[in-house]
């Protein structure tokens, strides 16, 4: 089912002439007015006769909860074809629409139906603000998948330990938590059993007032805008974590978005493994988005030529679009999206020695990028009792290399393609965590996809295989930053990004126009040195000019002044310290160019001067 929804100043229909598949209604309903109303757009498709009563449940919820959110008075419902080219049954239609309407009335909502096959002619005036235009799509089949292969997890025996880093293996429940209150959050969450999001995380406030990312209406939900300054801090991210992983040996590939469903390698792990897809149609096939690069990867690695010598062989690709169609209670800004961006790398392993090698080596990598986001964290290894019984010390070692408790979760059978698996994971704001960067070892899909190797006697092997993201999704980097700030600035500590991800790095403050050529001469020695600088030339006082620099973040503001210019120095507040300094521009420049080393740059964003700044929102 497809629905197109819009929150209305208006909505009027006319019903004038009847088409062969048109219900019969009464000449007093064929005619319909509503103000303050949410027109519900409708269209029926063929899949949904799979479950009737499902379908329109669903769709019912869905209308109420934009219903509530946007606060209408009544709501419309209006038989529209124009949404699908795979439309059921018109009395199916007819059927689901009705059930639809009477599940409203049964709420006591006020509901208005206007009539199914009939040519209508109507008239709306739809209101202006970002939630008054909105489509959806309802399915009841993947849902079904879905919680067949939750239902089987669920059902997993598992264990929780915390590991030292001296190697005592705890249960969970029996563990001291007190000076560990983030891994107890964490262990927390995990146990909780849900992942639904029943409060706005602020991360999604902060990414509106920065100008980085916003909500964007006329796209399905989880699909984002990025503004300039988002997009530049999102850029610079994954040229950072691609450099990491080139750096440690891994091949760039790019891979198709979209696969066949009817592949059969690929629809036996989908079955096996269902998440929830984005389907298109391309003649009279179907194909589903990724929602990640695993498949291209498979399939590529198949029709390699490989030798032992060749191992490890590393294939790394930075997937800007993978898509899965999460729950709406589950969408939550940057935290969990519909569509985002996953550097994923695959790393093919003769044997389990050369596996656990890799392993931590790619725990090293994800240990550094966390430092280079500047985020605490905290680590999950996810085993198989007989592999943790094997390999106790392997574990402890990833204690140790952390230098803190772990959490441990054991499961007594293996469901998933993979024996262990570590997480390193946030916690939020509101008190949920977030897995950032993670690695697999995965000990089925070379058979499955039939990836081999040529061994010194010349025979074909499967080797393991390693799924590694070092830096986990681009888009949840940045909402692990947003809540860790916020969190700070809760401590009474001013919010930032690391000097690297700045989009601007030094505001230069002139006090008067009369100190315009010496803020333009800095500017210069700035950019040549890169620095990320710009002027705030707007005809604002000075303190407001400082204050506007500190909601932005900005890590160094110079204020040049008559004094400044004589001495040719700069007059600089730091963010971090709230210290007031004067120093030379030789003397700063160093200072930013250490907080900027062995990482990626990119210039300003935005024009340097900020009168010429467009504003992104109103």
């Amino acid at each position: 089912m497809k629905l197109l929804i819009l929150h209305t100043d208006y909505i009027e229909f006319i019903a004038k002439q009847k088409t062969k598949i048109a219900e019969d209604v009464p000449e007093e309903k064929r005619h319909g007015r509503a103000e303050e109303a949410l027109a519900v757009f409708i269209a029926v498709e063929k899949e949904d006769e799979k479950a009737k009563d499902k379908i329109a449940e669903k769709a019912t919820e869905e209308i109420l909860d934009i219903y509530s959110k946007v606060k209408a008075q009544r709501i419309v419902l209006y038989p529209y074809a124009h949404l699908s080219s795979s439309l059921s049954k018109p009395d199916f239609a007819i059927a689901v629409i009705r059930l639809i309407g009477n599940k409203l009335k049964e709420r006591d909502y006020e509901v208005i139906k206007a009539p199914f096959g009939w040519y209508k002619a109507f008239e709306l005036r739809c209101k202006g603000h970002p939630m008054s235009e909105l489509s959806r799509e309802i399915r009841v089949e993947e849902e079904k998948k879905e919680n067949r292969a939750l239902k089987a997890e669920q059902g997993l025996k598992k264990s929780w330990y915390v590991l030292t880093p001296e190697g005592d293996n705890i249960p969970a429940e029996e563990f001291d938590f007190t000076e560990y209150e983030s891994l107890k959050i964490f262990y927390e969450y995990e146990t909780s059993g849900t992942r639904i999001m029943n409060k706005e995380p602020p991360h999604i406030r902060l990414m509106k007032d920065l100008e980085l990312v916003d909500h964007e209406p006329a796209s399905d939900q989880g699909n984002l805008r990025w503004y300039p300054k988002g997009t530049f801090i999102k850029r610079l991210l994954e040229e950072h974590v691609s450099n990491i992983v080139r750096d440690y040996g891994a091949m760039e590939v790019e891979t198709p978005i979209m696969y066949d469903y009817a592949h059969e390698k690929l629809s036996s792990y989908l079955n096996r493994f269902p998440a929830r897809q984005y389907v298109v149609k391309s003649d009279d096939r179907e194909y589903f988005l990724r929602f990640a690069a695993c498949f291209g990867q498979y399939l590529m690695m198949h029709d390699m030529t490989i030798s032992y010598r060749h191992l490890p062989l590393r294939l790394y690709e930075l997937t800007h679009y993978s898509f899965r169609r999460e729950q709406s209670g589950e969408l939550a800004g940057l935290k969990r999206l519909r569509t985002f961006t996953m550097p994923d790398m695959h790393t093919l392993c003769r044997d389990m020695v050369q596996a656990r090698d890799e392993f931590l080596r790619q725990y090293r990598l994800s240990m550094r990028w966390m430092e280079d986001i500047s985020i605490d964290y905290d680590v999950a290894i996810r085993f198989v009792r007989e592999f943790y019984d094997e390999n106790r010390d392997f574990a402890v070692e990833m204690a140790k290399l952390v230098g803190k408790p772990i959490l441990v979760e054991i499961w007594e059978e293996r469901f998933f393609y993979f024996v262990m698996k570590f997480e390193f994971s946030i916690n939020d704001a509101l008190n949920k965590a977030a897995t950032l960067s993670t690695v697999q070892i995965d000990v089925e899909n070379t058979e499955r996809f039939d990836i081999n190797y040529v061994d010194e006697k010349g025979e074909g092997e499967h080797p393991l295989l390693l799924h590694a993201s070092i830096s986990g999704g681009i888009d949840r980097n940045l909402y692990a930053i947003l809540e860790t700030e916020y969190l700070k600035s809760l401590r009474g500590e001013k919010p930032s990004f690391p000097i690297w991800l700045s989009p601007t790095q030094l505001r230069i403050i002139p006090v008067s126009e009369k100190n315009m050529s010496y803020a333009e001469d800095i500017l210069e020695f700035f950019r040549e040195k890169k620095v990320r600088v710009d002027i705030d030339d707007e005809g604002d006082t000075l303190g407001k000019k400082i204050r506007k620099g500190e909601k932005e973040w900005i890590p160094y503001i110079a204020v040049v002044g008559a004094k400044e210019e004589e001495n040719r120095n700069i007059t600089v507040r730091l963010r971090k310290s709230g210290e007031q300094i004067t120093l030379s521009g030789e003397e700063l420049a160093e200072l930013i160019e250490g907080e900027n080393e062995n990482k990626p740059f990119m210039n300003i964003p935005l024009p340097e001067r900020l009168s010429m700044r467009p504003k992104f929102r109103g």
